[in-house]
Parts: structure tokens; C-alpha cells; sequence
């Protein structure tokens, strides 16, 4: 097979921060998979009821970029459990409200605290200077709208 081109895959973004993700994503899923038998969609509701507070499953489809079946899944296995609550909305009762219970709270808590340590373990060995750098680069590709 003759190379036609110098562009190598193996050096393509998107491939590489969705290997990057991955495996740090596989990382820390242990920790909420142990403490609190939660899936990666239940982190993530978890997540963005703690920090941003009372939401709609649709606010966190788009905040969260994830598919609404999946969000609905870990929305009933939260409820089941009882980290968050379902509110119907009093001026659109088609409209659900989801806040965290107490329960759900001091998970967050805990699992914030986790994230944190689990964050600096990532950027031990960058500066400062590094870490900032690979932040911002990061939320600025996350807002790219391609094509």
C-alpha cells in the first residue's frame, strides 16, 4: 500500500482527545462505580445537577451534549435510587424539574472532592503554566462548532 498522503491518523485530534477521554473517563469511573454504583451517565446528571442546580433532562441533554434516551435512563436509575427528585413544573406541566435530594447532594460532595483529587493526579506533571494552557485549549474545542 503506497502512501498517498502525510496526514497519519494516529495524529488526527479528534482521535486523540477521544483516546485521551476514554481513558481517563475508564479511570475515574471506578471511583463512582464503587462508592456509588453509578454509571457514567449517572455521573454526568449527577454532575450538572450539583453544579448548575434544578434542570430538565432536556437542559442536561444539551449542557451535557448527551442523547436523551441515555439521559433519561440514568434520570430513572437516580430517582430509583433516590439522588434526585422529579418536580412537575407549575406553569408547563409537560415540563419535569430535576433537583438533587439530600442523598444526591452529599453524593455530589463527595464525588466533586474525588474529581478534584483525580484532576491533580492528571496535571502532576505539567506546570501550572501547562495545566492552564491544556484547560483552556480544551474548553475552547469544546464550543467549536465544525462544518
Amino acid at each position: 500500500m503506497s502512501k498517498t498522503t502525510d496526514f497519519d491518523l494516529i495524529e488526527f485530534l479528534p482521535y486523540l482527545l477521544n483516546q485521551a477521554a476514554e481513558a481517563c473517563s475508564l479511570e475515574f469511573r471506578e471511583t463512582y462505580r464503587e462508592r456509588y454504583g453509578m454509571s457514567r451517565s449517572e455521573w454526568r446528571v449527577l454532575f450538572h445537577l450539583g453544579r448548575y442546580g434544578t434542570m430538565t433532562a432536556n437542559e442536561i441533554c444539551t449542557r451535557a451534549k448527551m442523547h436523551k434516551t441515555e439521559i433519561s435512563r440514568a434520570v430513572q436509575k437516580l430517582a430509583e435510587r433516590q439522588f434526585l427528585a422529579r418536580k412537575t413544573d407549575p406553569d408547563d406541566r409537560r415540563r419535569e424539574n430535576l433537583e438533587l435530594t439530600a442523598a444526591g447532594s452529599r453524593a455530589f460532595r463527595d464525588l466533586r472532592s474525588a474529581a478534584a483529587d483525580f484532576n491533580r493526579k492528571l496535571t502532576q506533571d505539567l506546570s501550572d503554566q501547562e495545566a492552564k494552557v491544556l484547560v483552556g485549549v480544551l474548553q475552547r474545542l469544546s464550543k467549536l462548532q465544525c462544518a
